[in-house]
């Protein structure tokens, strides 16, 4: 049956018909889950589809099952240049090239590659120095992977069952997959120059994949993951110390260029990337608040604690002694302002006219 799916699968692939072919690809490897040759042929169906972390986590999963397949490399290899990630297709074609020396897409690809990663180390400081230059901070964001459509995680068990979250910190970010009592050897963790692979296939359950691509790079060889009794623990290393506002890349949002704390002059404060939509500016809705305050109508008691308020905010010292000594001597009914006639003597109460002052007893 499945190879009935896998011949169904070629032909349509062959007339261009990519989103069929990856269809019965992926019913073929439901039915035959260890076959190498199925994942690398629907990892470049994933590539015709732009489906890039997709083709890479089928590759990667080919080559698991045969280390020995050349077009696995060169299919990992292809996701990782569309997806800029020219050092890891690299290692891949190196891979690859040692399988196959009489293939000459290797080679070809391979100093591809090298000149990407020459233009990258070039263009970089240029485009700091320059900036630097010119206002002293680099103010210039890094443009989004252009053509290319961001991909969201694929899971193949229900969200109820399995769930993800993440923080950060300045030098990595933590992923962090809710499942319980994983064995070890059923988790599989692939990592690439931006992208996450992430597989958990328990015999008898239905498989899980989260195949992000991450929303800035990583450094590779110093990511590691922990599997323990109620989660798995992955820890990315990441390639600039850069505030992530998302675990995922979308291209609505650039990575930002890290701030050269030394090129700050004095007059300049540092601007950070947040998540947040905007900054809030405190001390003007603090301004306005007390505008409001002033400005506001009030009525009755309202009015007249209001009006002792500001008289009392705005005296002086021994003005506001003179105000206290009166209203608490007095029993409320005196308050006054001059401190050389209230400091001299006890206040008596004043009561209103019809009306008489009484002692309480206890």
């Amino acid at each position: 049956m499945a190879s009935d799916l896998e011949t169904k699968a070629k032909e349509a692939f062959i007339d261009d018909h990519f989103e069929v072919a990856l269809d019965l690809y992926s019913q073929a490897v439901q039915l035959n889950p260890k076959s190498a040759e199925l994942y690398a042929d629907r990892a470049q169906a994933n590539i015709k589809l732009n489906n890039l972390p997709e083709a890479v986590a089928d590759a990667n999963k080919a080559i698991e099952l045969d280390p020995s397949m050349s077009k696995a490399y060169l299919r990992k290899a292809t996701a990782c240049m569309k997806l800029e990630e020219y050092q890891t297709a690299k290692a891949a074609l190196e891979s690859g090239a040692a399988l196959a020396p009489g293939d000459s897409r290797f080679s070809k690809l391979i100093k591809e590659c090298e000149e990407r990663i020459a233009e990258e180390q070039v263009e970089l400081p240029k485009q700091v120095l320059k900036e630097v230059a010119t206002n002293g901070v680099p103010q210039k964001e890094v443009e989004p992977v252009k053509d290319v459509p961001v991909q969201m995680a694929t899971n193949a068990v229900p969200a109820k069952e399995v769930k993800h979250s993440f923080y950060q910190k300045p030098e990595e970010v933590v992923v962090t997959i809710f499942a319980k009592g994983i064995p070890r050897e059923c988790v599989k963790v692939d990592y690439g120059e931006q992208i996450l692979s992430v597989a958990i296939e328990v015999p008898g359950k239905d498989a899980y994949h989260f195949q992000p691509r991450l929303f800035g790079k990583i450094i590779p060889d110093r990511c590691r993951y922990d599997v323990l009794s109620t989660k798995i623990e992955i820890r990315l290393v990441k390639a600039e110390p850069i505030q992530w506002a998302s675990l995922e890349f979308s291209r609505e949002v650039a990575v930002p260029q890290r701030v050269n704390p030394s090129s700050v002059t004095a007059n300049q404060r540092p601007v950070y990337p947040s998540s947040k939509p905007k900054r809030v500016d405190w001390d003007k809705i603090e301004a306005q608040v007390k505008k409001e305050e002033k400005d506001e109508k009030l009525d009755g008691d309202a009015a007249l604690n209001k009006f002792f308020r500001d008289i009392y905010q705005g005296a002086d010292e021994d003005a506001r002694r003179a105000m206290q000594k009166s209203f608490v001597e007095s029993n409320g009914t005196v308050l006054s302002t001059n401190w050389k006639e209230v400091g001299a003597k006890k206040v008596e109460g004043s009561p209103p006219d019809g009306m008489e002052m009484k002692k309480w007893e206890y």
